[in-house]
């Protein structure tokens, strides 16, 4: 074992912070470092926070984290926020919110940029939360960029999903959108001192009302907050601890995630495999001759796959 695995596995935040900028920056041995720590890894529950810019999630998550703490567990926090169009890196604002936490051992914050990525994440989240699993942390927290509808990534990463709404604001008509409806196993209105906190309640429960749940399977609770007062976050946390008895559901979940991980790697490698074997060159005939129309999408991804040693599904035997 190496010794970078080994501090992370004694819980050294300084090697926790190196582990996660090795898969985060994609170097080649980010992927060394998970087959490492993988055997250890496991054992966090990974809670995931998500909703619109406003709706107060870095707020929501400090004050689950603090009650986290008050009760002897340890915590690592993924915050994913947009990529700065300058710098490439994440854009801290929020993680000011997190600052009571900063000198406390027991809880690792790392902020995490998109880098373009769409569906509310980092690339390499997944690896992330790895990281601070394998490092004991009991919870892991990710909160997501808060990008609307694209935040349904967050489901095929964490055991439990939060929605974050805020009244007034239009977040509960979002809400009740497929998308982000199907993802959510806990919806908080948070900022529920406000007008609408009760409309935003009954809307939800109206389509609740709508779908038929077998018994003994989770029916997504309704939590109102109020995250700078901290009214309402003990009953937050307490669901989240009876939906993590769900031991059927949370089964389940680690087994999509572990499909869904197995998918986006090995996506990743065959695209490595194209790009070493396909020069930019030929790539940009091909892109040429799709925009003048002498050549379809699908026949030209036969042909990268071809001079890859790799057969599509429309090529001809």
């Amino acid at each position: 074992m190496s010794a970078l695995a080994a501090s992370i596995l004694s819980g050294d935040p300084r090697a926790i912070a190196r582990g996660i900028s090795l898969v985060e920056n994609e170097t080649q041995e980010g992927p060394a470092l998970v087959r490492e720590l993988f055997e250890r890894s496991g054992r966090a529950f990974i809670v995931g926070v998500t909703g619109a810019p406003g709706a107060g999630k870095s707020t929501l998550v400090d004050g689950i984290v603090s009650r986290w703490r008050k009760a002897g567990r340890t915590v690592g926090v993924l915050a994913v926020d947009p990529t700065s169009p300058f710098s490439g890196g994440a854009m801290l604002g929020d993680r000011v919110r997190m600052q009571a936490h900063a000198q406390d051992a027991g809880v690792f914050i790392r902020s995490m940029a998109t880098r373009g990525h769409l569906g509310g994440l980092a690339r390499a989240t997944t690896d992330a939360a790895l990281v601070l699993d394998a490092a004991g942390k009991d919870f892991v927290a990710i909160e997501t960029v808060g990008v609307g509808q694209d935040e349904v990534e967050i489901a095929r990463t964490a055991d439990v999903s939060i929605v974050v709404l805020v009244p007034g604001m239009g977040d509960e008509v979002q809400a009740l959108k497929a998308g982000v409806m199907e993802i959510a196993d806990i919806f908080v209105v948070n900022k529920a001192d406000r007008d609408g906190a009760d409309r935003a309640v009954a809307e939800i429960e109206s389509l609740l009302g709508l779908h038929t749940y077998p018994e003994g399977q989770w029916r997504p609770a309704i939590v109102r907050t109020e995250a700078t007062t901290g009214r309402g976050l003990d009953d937050l946390v307490e669901v989240i601890t009876r939906f993590g008895k769900q031991s059927s559901t949370i089964d389940l979940r680690r087994r999509s995630r572990a499909r869904t991980q197995l998918r986006a790697v090995l996506a990743a490698r065959l695209m490595q495999q194209v790009e070493s074997r396909v020069s930019e060159m030929d790539m940009d005939n091909l892109v040429d001759r799709i925009a003048a129309r002498t050549l379809d999408p699908y026949t030209a991804a036969d042909q990268v796959l071809g001079v890859s040693g790799l057969k599509g599904p429309g090529s001809q035997s």
